[in-house]
Formats: C-alpha cells, sequence, structure tokens
C-alpha cells in the first residue's frame, strides 16, 4: 500500500483526494467519481462521504442526482493540494510498467504534469513501434486514476517521430524545448 494511502486511510480516499483537488473546477457524480478513479461504486460512497464530513468536499442536489466537488473554503486547502501535487506518488517504474502494456517503447518523455511546465502541450510522448492504441489509452486512464488529473497524451511510431524531429515538429519542440524528463530512448535522441 502507497504511504500516502496509509497515511488518509485508504487508497480509494487518496485516489479521490486527488481527483477533487487537482480539479477543484468540476463537479463529479458518484459514478463519474469511481469511474476515474477505478475503484468500487460503495468504496467511493464511503470515501466521499467521510470528505464530506471533514468538510473538504462539497455536496450539490442536481436533477441527475448528488454532485460533489472541492471546497475551496476547506480551512487546510491550499496547503493539502500543494502537499498532494509534491508527492505524485508514481514512480518512473511504475509508469513505465503501466505503458509497457500498449507495445514496444522505444521512447518515452514526461513534460506538463510530471515536469511543472505549463507551457508544455503535452504531459507524456510516448514512441514506439506496434504501439496499441486502445492499450495506451488503457494505460494512461490507469495513471490518470492514480494521479487525479487528465492527462494529454501523444504517441507515434518510430519513423513518424524520427520525421517529426527533422522537420522540428511543433509539437514535439513544444516538448524538448521545455523542462522534461526521459524515462526511455532507444533511439539515441539527445534531449535539448
Amino acid at each position: 500500500m502507497d504511504p500516502l494511502a496509509r497515511l488518509f486511510g485508504s487508497n480509494a480516499r487518496l485516489k479521490l483526494l486527488r481527483l477533487f483537488l487537482f480539479n477543484d473546477d468540476q463537479a463529479f457524480t458518484l459514478a463519474d467519481a469511481a469511474l476515474r478513479t477505478k475503484t468500487p461504486k460503495d468504496a467511493t460512497r464511503r470515501e466521499i462521504n467521510t470528505l464530506v464530513t471533514a468538510g473538504v468536499v462539497k455536496k450539490k442536489a442536481g436533477k441527475g442526482g448528488p454532485t460533489f466537488a472541492a471546497d475551496s473554503k476547506f480551512e487546510h486547502f491550499a496547503a493539502l493540494c500543494n502537499f498532494l501535487s509534491s508527492s505524485s506518488g508514481l514512480s518512473d517504474a511504475v509508469i513505465l510498467a503501466t505503458l509497457k502494456r500498449a507495445g514496444t517503447l522505444r521512447l518515452v518523455v514526461l513534460s506538463g504534469v510530471f515536469s511543472d511546465a505549463v507551457e508544455s502541450k503535452i504531459d507524456l510522448l510516448v514512441v514506439g513501434d506496434r504501439i496499441d492504441d486502445k492499450a495506451l489509452e488503457a494505460s494512461v486512464h490507469k495513471l490518470e486514476a492514480e494521479l487525479g488529473r487528465e492527462l494529454r497524451f501523444a504517441a507515434f511510431a518510430t519513423e513518424d517521430f524520427r520525421y517529426r524531429v527533422s522537420v522540428y515538429d511543433r509539437l514535439v519542440r513544444d516538448v524538448l524545448d521545455f523542462p522534461h524528463q526521459v524515462l526511455v530512448d532507444k533511439i539515441g535522441l539527445s534531449p535539448n
């Protein structure tokens, strides 16, 4: 179990905290929160009720049922956001293990939310051979559930990526010209 999950009581509560705090401008239904965090609905209901009681999350009545959102008036809202964002809980090994299910990885670059580069258009760049788009999407959704945020990502075949680098493609340059972290480099790219 993640040490932070032990601290906060459960992995489901930690995932829900991240979901609500990192998306404080959105309200979620119980079903949507369960889907995004990949936790069972009964555990989601129990943990959301705990967060509502603690004052971190507020409940709003709606036509389609209640929705839940972060309460920015919570006394320790900013401190809790800072703490959770500085402790993402995802190691490089976990990210790679999750992404390897999608195919043969030749280059994996983290940017955006992983490197605090707000200028970056994407958070994750994946280059590989025989990449299965559906498996990659499922892997990214799994990472999103752990992080509590949506990830912007791009995937390219190796030859397509090499071509994009050679013509100074704007998307690729936006990643490589700003702070980033290379997790896998089997194509010999020397990042700037």
